[in-house]
């Protein structure tokens, strides 16, 4: 990937990414939380507001984000959300259950060199 280039967030890791930013920082508006994904990591995501928003509802649907309106920074109306007790919740099972899956992932990619080397040998 060249330095001008952002991967897009992948399907099913921006939940985690909202809520984990929340519990980090306290309540933010969708431009913050927005701005702090992109900062984690490293400038290399991109994300995309037509998936955020739809994921703050949902998440907000599903009762692991509270909303109210506020002023930002530069003292607009802003929609600012916080976690639940059930997002908490939510963030170590998800958290865990990527882990999981990270390390499942690892072992197939570095048995993959390890069975290859072997053939040759």
């Amino acid at each position: 990937m060249s330095l001008g280039d952002k991967a897009e967030v992948w399907q099913g890791t921006l939940a985690l990414m909202v809520l984990k930013t929340l519990e980090t920082l306290g309540p933010l508006h969708g431009y913050g939380i927005a701005r702090r994904i992109e900062q984690t990591s490293g400038h290399l995501l991109a994300v995309n507001y037509g998936t955020l928003y739809p994921a703050l509802l949902k998440l907000e649907q599903e009762g692991s984000i509270e909303s109210e309106w506020g002023l930002s920074e530069n003292n607009r109306k802003a929609k600012f959300y916080k976690l639940t007790r059930a997002g908490r919740k939510q963030l170590r099972h998800e958290a865990q259950q990527w882990t999981e899956a990270t390390l499942i992932l690892a072992r197939f990619l570095t048995s993959g060199e390890q069975s290859s080397g072997e053939q040759s040998a």
